[in-house]
């Protein structure tokens, strides 16, 4: 048998695929934050290898289904109020919440897209404790 092609052919999927059999594992320093109404926020998430900018923000009201805010690291979602933004390119990202208003209590995920599967991390819950 000869098994010549089935080696080029794992080899053209590798070449095809260069990241596919990559785990990346992400993690959110630190692993809590306080805030009030009105406070900057900033949100950290950290892949353990290079991402370039494919990162994907949700946030999840209690009771509902994750909604997508960001993608590509920074590119704000349709519909989604500019207090949101995002940065970070490579390993290390940050979504700021530039105003914590009352109706941003919610669990917030970031998600690696740079391999497959994606890498989604519970980022933080935000319970504004009221204006100080």
């Amino acid at each position: 048998v000869d098994m010549r092609a089935p080696a080029q052919l794992l080899g053209l999927l590798l070449l095809l695929f260069p990241h596919a059999r990559c785990d990346i594992q992400m993690t959110q320093p630190p692993s809590s934050l306080s805030a009030s109404v009105g406070d900057r926020v900033n949100i950290t998430c950290q892949a353990s290898q290079g991402i370039n900018n494919e990162l994907a923000w949700y946030q999840q009201k209690p009771g509902k289904a994750p909604t997508l805010l960001l993608y590509s690291g920074s590119s704000l979602h349709t519909g989604v109020p500019s207090q949101f933004s995002g940065s970070g390119s490579g390993t290390d990202f940050t979504l700021t919440i530039s105003s914590l208003q009352p109706e941003d209590v919610a669990t917030y995920y970031c998600r690696q897209d740079y391999t497959t599967p994606s890498t989604v991390l519970q980022a933080i819950t935000k319970n504004p404790q009221g204006s100080r």
